[in-house]
């Protein structure tokens, strides 16, 4: 319980084809935080991405206390605004837009992660702007040394398109490089996130990936990574706990996957708020510390 003596609130995303309820992809994890106690408000998430933060917000009630946010992903500038926007009505945000940031983009995190995770270059890069060229790319690329790496925006890779616009197999092989980074560009579009970033590859086992939910420094939950549902097996989470203490902030997940020669090795940090619960995981003691946790 906060330190009023009332539960948080939680700021689901509303269903864009009726306003007036939730967004069925989001119910399980609503009834967990109804459970919990928590206060339940919507946010048209599509009115938010269109740039109009207040009528985002308009169903929530003024001064109705600190909320988390529960929904999809919203890139940090409109989090911004969406603070803004509840700031106007009287209410916040637990996690503020700094923080979310941090935790969303790579070289929020990446610092405090950095001697358990792959390491990592960056440039920033505007949406629809060309992307670097062959030798800004291989000077960029240049700290990371020769072998194989991986191509992503401060958010999100394209996985999908493997060996097209991800998987890079020699950086120091500029043009090989450049076609790879050109033709994520293209894919990514007016949603790249931030700018590029280049990884050093590190090869992991097939389907071995682990979220870590934490809440205020303690893991409260572990579940399969949503892309590769199922059992997962991994260690105790303890030894995170520092680098997730450096990072300082609330509600953040950590995902885990298990390199061939049996390290585990965190490959992404995110937001909690905007991470998503694979299918069938029990979300209840999530909600139930959420729920409760008191302001700072």
């Amino acid at each position: 319980m906060n330190g009023r003596g009332e539960r948080n609130g939680f700021l689901f995303c509303a269903d864009p084809l009726r306003l007036s309820r939730p967004d069925p992809q989001f119910a399980a994890e609503l009834a967990a935080a109804r459970a919990a106690g928590g206060r339940i408000a919507l946010l048209d998430h599509d009115a938010l991405l269109a740039g109009d933060a207040p009528g985002a917000v308009a169903r929530v009630a003024r001064d109705s206390g600190p909320y988390w946010y529960r929904g999809w992903m919203i890139p940090s500038a409109r989090y911004a605004e969406l603070e803004a926007a509840l700031g106007a009505r009287g209410c916040a945000l637990l996690t503020g837009a700094a923080g979310y940031q941090r935790a969303h983009e790579l070289p929020g995190w990446y610092e405090a992660f950095a001697p358990l995770t792959p390491r990592s270059v960056w440039c920033a890069t505007a949406p629809g702007a060309p992307p670097p060229s062959a030798d800004e790319l291989a000077g960029l690329a240049a700290p990371l040394g020769p072998g194989p790496g991986i191509v992503k925006d401060f958010v999100k890779s394209r996985k999908h398109e493997w060996y097209e616009a991800c998987y890079v197999p020699e950086l120091a092989d500029a043009e090989q490089l450049a076609s790879v980074v050109g033709r994520f560009v293209e894919l990514q579009g007016p949603f790249l996130a931030g700018g590029l970033v280049l990884r050093s590859f590190e090869p992991f086992v097939a389907d071995g990936e682990a979220r870590v939910w934490w809440v205020d420094g303690e893991a409260v939950l572990v579940t399969a990574h949503p892309d590769s549902p199922g059992p997962v097996s991994v260690p105790e989470p303890d030894f995170l706990r520092e680098a997730v203490g450096r990072l300082g902030l609330r509600w953040v997940t950590t995902d885990l996957a298990l390199r061939e020669d049996g390290v585990w090795r965190v490959v992404e940090v995110g937001d909690g708020q905007v991470s998503g619960v694979p299918a069938g995981a029990e979300a209840g003691a999530l909600f139930a510390a959420l729920a409760g946790v008191g302001p700072r």
